[in-house]
């Protein structure tokens, strides 16, 4: 059966090319010129190294012991799309389950900023940039179903930094349009955690940058506790994915437009070796969580923010507000508490947890004020309440005075 797996190759079949390792060896050949002429020069198919490793994991996996599974109890979780949560328990009930989760490599045309009219052919799990959020207790199992659709131009998979071995599961979902794969892990360690796709070489910035990330949120099975022991609930979570794309941009300034997914390859290469992005933003787009977008909260509720960033470091901030806990790494570590400004490692997640003391806007930003000014790192939360005059009050409204 012939597909087209990456964008620009002249077509292959199944038996000659290894997965991820056309455009990744040809990167090391020829460098990203060679990729604006794919459609005209085949090229040359090679299998690198790392390919006979993927092999072997596989075929441990067949001589291995099946994985015991007796005293799990599958559970579907319906997965929705960002900035909400899939339903959950805050505290795990009964024993250990097989969390059993859907996700389809959607390649969208997204529109970035509708001010300039930028746009990108974003990657997604499930039509959302990021993708949508899991959340399962430790010792549970999360089992995915991962498909890539017929129509697709590009080959995918996912790496789960929750999950142990095989490149993150990486090395095992590698799905080419029209195909399907199912992958089980377990969650071993508490905390929230970023995955993401990682075909290989290039392509796998390429793919984090236009989109295709997201989170797990693995909690303790006895829930989220305070450095003494305490438990910590919440009443809501506010799932935040900071995405940065690297949009080419024509002789005069303009953002580009291609036909495809994947048609900007080459350029998209150019743009992203400046280091230097040309949006950062929450959940996709510019002013996405902001407006009539703008998460909601209620005076007295307690929200948990879960701040996912796969490709560089950021420091959210909650203007007029603070992190009551947070936890930067690990659920097994006692959260930070009172902070103004955490921080988010790139290529993870992190949860920061505050209950809301007054009414009004509040903005929660990227303290580096330039991304979230200029290249679009803010959301809103309205919150609504009664007004408390003890926290804060206008004592004297603006005036003029005499010299």
């Amino acid at each position: 059966m012939t597909k087209f797996i990456n964008p620009g190759l002249t077509q292959t079949s199944r038996r000659n090319v290894l997965r991820g390792s056309v455009l990744a060896g040809a990167a090391a050949m020829t460098g990203a010129g060679a990729f604006a002429n794919q459609r005209r020069t085949p090229v040359p198919r090679m299998q690198p190294p790392a390919a006979r490793f993927i092999e072997a994991e596989a075929q441990a996996q067949v001589q291995a012991a099946p994985a015991d599974l007796s005293g799990y109890t599958r559970v579907k979780q319906e997965l929705v799309a960002p900035p909400f949560a899939p339903a959950h328990d805050q505290v795990a009930t009964g024993g250990p389950k097989i969390i059993e989760v859907y996700m389809e490599t959607t390649e969208k045309l997204m529109v970035v900023d509708e001010d300039t009219g930028a746009e990108v052919w974003a990657l997604t799990y499930n039509g959302s940039v990021p993708g949508p959020l899991i959340i399962c207790h430790e010792g549970d199992m999360v089992e995915l179903t991962l498909r890539n659709p017929v129509d697709s131009m590009m080959e995918h998979n996912i790496d789960f930094h929750a999950s142990t071995g095989a490149l993150g599961g990486g090395g095992l979902t590698h799905v080419y349009p029209g195909e399907e794969t199912v992958l089980r892990w377990k969650a071993t360690k508490p905390g929230c955690f970023t995955y993401h796709c990682a075909p290989g070489g290039a392509m796998i910035p390429y793919h984090v940058t236009h989109g295709m990330n997201g989170a797990v949120m693995v909690l303790p099975r006895d829930g989220l506790k305070d450095a003494e022991g305490n438990p910590l609930r919440y009443d809501s979570i506010a799932y935040i994915g900071e995405q940065d794309y690297y949009l080419p941009k024509d002789e005069f300034g303009d953002y580009k437009t291609y036909e495809a997914a994947g048609d900007d390859y080459a350029d998209s290469l150019d743009a992203m070796r400046t280091l230097t992005p040309t949006h950062c933003v929450f959940n996709g787009a510019v002013g996405a969580l902001t407006g009539e977008n703008a998460l909601q909260a209620k005076v007295g509720e307690t929200v948990l923010m879960i701040h996912n960033q796969a490709n560089r470091d950021s420091r959210p901030h909650l203007i007029g507000g603070h992190g009551n806990y947070v936890w930067e790494t690990s659920f097994s570590d006692p959260p930070l508490t009172g902070v103004e400004t955490w921080f988010v490692r790139g290529g993870t997640a992190m949860a920061a947890m505050y209950t809301f003391e007054q009414p009004g806007v509040y903005a929660y930003v990227n303290h580096n004020l330039i991304e979230a000014t200029l290249l679009g790192a803010a959301a809103h939360f309205v919150v609504e309440g009664e007004w408390n005059n003890a926290l804060m009050e206008q004592v004297v409204a603006p005036r003029s005075f005499e010299t």
